[in-house]
């Protein structure tokens, strides 16, 4: 797979950051970038559009990070979902990885750590 044939979804909770690595990764050359404001959006968005990744925020309000990932795992155990969090929420990142996160990211996400992602979900390293 090419970078240029991925579909990707990003879900967090701040129109900022989702519009900011949005643009980052359309400039890349994806195929196509959906969003979701929420957890339950981005459950609904996954089943709707299957992405091949999906960078999830894990603080959100009505469903959290954790619960979707676990939702979209149950939907789809191949699903390649990335979890973003900020300083101090790193204590879930055990609980994200032990629900089927294949890499977890610091917020806010750098331009070339979305990148390496993308290239190594294309050469199937994730």
């Amino acid at each position: 797979m090419n970078i240029n044939e991925m579909t990707v979804l990003i879900c967090d909770d701040s129109m900022f950051a989702r519009k900011k690595l949005s643009m980052s990764i359309s400039g890349f050359g994806v195929k196509a970038v959906y969003e979701a404001a929420d957890g339950e959006e981005a459950v609904s968005k996954y089943k709707e559009f299957k992405p091949d990744v999906v960078f999830m925020d894990i603080i959100m309000p009505k469903v959290t990070g954790i619960e979707a990932l676990k939702q979209i795992i149950a939907e789809d155990p191949d699903a390649k979902v990335i979890m973003a969090s900020s300083v101090g929420t790193q204590s879930h990142l055990k609980d994200a990885l032990k629900s089927g996160a294949v890499d977890f990211l610091q917020k806010p996400i750098a331009d070339n750590d979305a990148l390496k992602v993308l290239e190594n979900v294309a050469k199937g390293v994730l």
